[in-house]
């Protein structure tokens, strides 16, 4: 499974799309509660060998009968479950927006969100009069130093531009929060899009181009202005892409752990007085911090007096236009589709608004949601038997590293150690934030975007000299996701992720070990991937194997690498083994693991064939579902 790349998630997979459309009326009618097949026979293609093709064999026939939706760049079992869900969290919105609940409770402020998120007639109406404030703000930047200025007070907001930065626990000293300082800048998806090589990659970034033109006319520019603006800000940006790493580069860890003090970074950066930026940003006691990559920030010295500054301006006002177009009126909201989720990923049709709100309201007061969710559909003995596949899961890695032959003695007992300080976290939080002092209005949604932006910035920012928080979670309860946290040493699944197809509570077990079983392999594989393995078993960033027992790692995971690069996407455009590894090491690890655990706990009593397949059969048949797919070609090539 492959889940998000912020530096708290080894894994993940993205599955609800941020994207715009229109009002419609479907139905709200949350589906009643059936029975689901724990596998449905009418997937099976048998035309085709399951031992030359299995994938075709296995769910065949679902790729033909599910073409993927125009309002969508992939199609497959994680959107189906997400529909499915989002019909349960449109009814709880529903009901909050309709019951109107005391201020400051989650029913108020979920219910009010969403009817503000709702309204696209009061957006239509405002226009671009909800950011006035933030481009005024903007306007009055006069030099270098009000530039990064602003930009703080920007990002408090929401908006980042120029160079990331946030607080978060310090990977070699996990007590403790550090801030970090990365690389940014850019609107499109990676810096690769920044130097094309081929006619498709030429043409984004033309389309590019003309979506920073076409917003800065629908904020009030004239077209050749704005067409000059965009021409600049393509430039500007290019330069941050060539000033950054790559995704291979940023995978290594150790290469992004720069710790310095205050004054040597301001030796690196010199063009800014990072005193005055640490005190705008609200950044207090600021002695030591990690630059993630040291060279970005020694070309941004030159670029901030290289540029002009109303280059710079535009910039600033672009990124936050593009920040918040979804909020605005529709001709920005749909500008913003057009480019980013239509030329981007081949999506021809916005999503109904209030799927587009459903996703705004879960984005900003998802731990609202979180809880009205799982008091209504996680029931609790769901836990038991997961963790039943956990413990049986975490005994075959032992008994498997114990077994090793290529890995000493004293790794494997480091390895193991780690093992053994694994955490769980299933279903939701033992204890839910209190947002109750943000204001949320129901005739405001911008207003109630930034009013949560500015909470969750002071969050962040007043971590520092703040002890570590275990309980908190990466994910809220409703997200149809998993992930490895190697900072914390802990595996996270939320209430989400435990319905068909992934766990079935009326299925066999073969089915829900290929499903859950397979996921819960994979997070815990990633405690020991090219990245995971680089942690120790506190959660440290720390070299703990052997020179010898390294390199034989790499020479293993370097075969994943020789054959995903060998894997043809489209036109030019090939898997990149190097990127995806962490993700391949735990897809291949983790249903090993799970498919030796589900033998294990069947030794000696083994179940009867069901629909005419035996027990291991079925386990691949569980996990073939989960995986069933079919995807747009420029999704395709924006993924890879």
């Amino acid at each position: 499974m492959k889940l998000s790349n912020k530096a708290l998630l080894g894994v993940g997979v993205s599955l609800l799309a941020y994207a715009c459309g229109n009002n419609d009326k479907a139905t709200t009618e949350e589906p009643k509660k059936e029975t689901v097949a724990a596998f449905d026979l009418a997937n099976i293609d048998s035309t085709a060998l399951p031992c030359e093709n299995f994938y075709q064999y296995a769910i065949g026939n679902w790729q033909k009968n599910n073409p993927v939706p125009e309002t969508e760049g992939r199609w497959g079992s994680f959107n189906i479950l997400n529909e499915a869900n989002n019909l349960k969290l449109r009814t709880i919105v529903e009901d909050a927006s309709k019951n109107k609940g005391e201020k400051g409770t989650p029913l108020q402020q979920v219910g009010d969100f969403y009817t503000s998120a709702l309204d696209s007639a009061l957006a239509d109406k405002l226009g671009i009069s909800p950011m006035q404030p933030l481009l005024d703000e903007i306007d009055g930047i006069t030099d270098v130093q009000s530039l990064v200025e602003t930009m703080a007070s920007i990002r408090k907001k929401g908006s980042g531009s120029i160079f990331g930065y946030y607080v978060y626990t310090d990977v070699k000293n996990n007590t403790e929060h550090i801030l970090y300082l990365s690389q940014g800048g850019i609107g499109l998806p990676d810096r690769d899009y920044y130097f094309p090589k081929d006619e498709r990659g030429e043409n984004i970034l033309a389309e590019y181009e003309k979506h920073i033109a076409a917003l800065f006319v629908l904020a009030g520019e004239a077209k050749e202005s704005a067409e000059t603006m965009a021409k600049n800000i393509v430039v500007l940006e290019t330069s941050f892409a060539k000033n950054s790493m790559t995704n291979v580069e940023r995978r290594n860890p150790m290469a992004t752990y720069n710790r310095m003090n205050v004054e040597e970074l301001q030796t690196l950066c010199s063009n800014v007085n990072w005193e005055g930026f640490f005190n705008a940003a609200e950044l207090k006691g600021i002695t030591d911090l990690v630059v993630s990559q040291p060279e970005y920030f020694k070309g941004l010295n030159g670029l901030l007096t290289e540029t002009p500054i109303d280059t710079w301006k535009a910039y600033v006002k672009w990124q936050a236009i593009n920040d918040y177009s979804s909020y605005l009126s529709s001709d920005f909201a749909n500008q913003k589709f057009a480019f980013y989720s239509t030329t981007l990923s081949g999506v021809k049709e916005m999503k109904p608004r209030w799927k587009r709100a459903l996703s705004a309201s879960n984005s900003y007061v998802g731990d609202l949601i979180g809880k009205l969710f799982v008091e209504k559909h996680f029931p609790e003995e769901q836990k038991k038997r997961v963790l039943g596949y956990i413990d049986n899961i975490a005994a075959v890695f032992k008994e498997r590293v114990q077994t090793l032959d290529w890995m000493s003695d004293s790794t494997k007992t480091k390895a193991l150690d780690k093992l053994n300080n694994f955490t769980y976290k299933i279903g939701y939080p033992d204890k839910w934030k209190d947002y109750s002092s943000v204001e949320i209005k129901s005739d405001s949604y911008l207003a109630n975007v930034l009013n949560m932006n500015v909470y969750n910035y002071a969050e962040m920012v007043n971590k520092i000299g703040k002890p570590i928080d275990k309980d908190e979670w990466g994910m809220t309860p409703q997200t149809i996701n998993a992930y490895y946290n190697p900072v914390m040493n802990e595996i996270v699944f939320p209430a989400a992720i435990l319905q068909p197809p992934f766990f079935n509570a009326d299925a066999d077990d073969a089915i829900n070990y290929g499903g859950i079983g397979g996921v819960i392999g994979h997070e815990f594989s990633h405690g020991f991937d090219d990245q995971g393995s680089q942690f120790d078993g506190q959660g440290n960033l720390n070299n703990w194997w052997s020179d010898e027992d390294r390199k034989l790692f790499e020479e293993r995971t370097g075969k994943l690498v020789d054959q995903f690069n060998g894997f043809h996407v489209l036109d030019s455009t090939y898997v990149n083994g190097e990127l995806t590894l962490g993700e391949n090491i735990a897809d291949l690890a983790g249903i090993t693991l799970s498919y030796y655990a589900f033998l294990k706990s069947v030794e000696g009593n083994e179940p009867a064939p069901i629909d005419g397949f035996d027990y291991k059969q079925r386990f691949f048949l569980g996990w073939a579902q989960v995986w069933a797919s079919n995807i747009k070609d420029e999704e395709a090539v924006r993924l890879a």
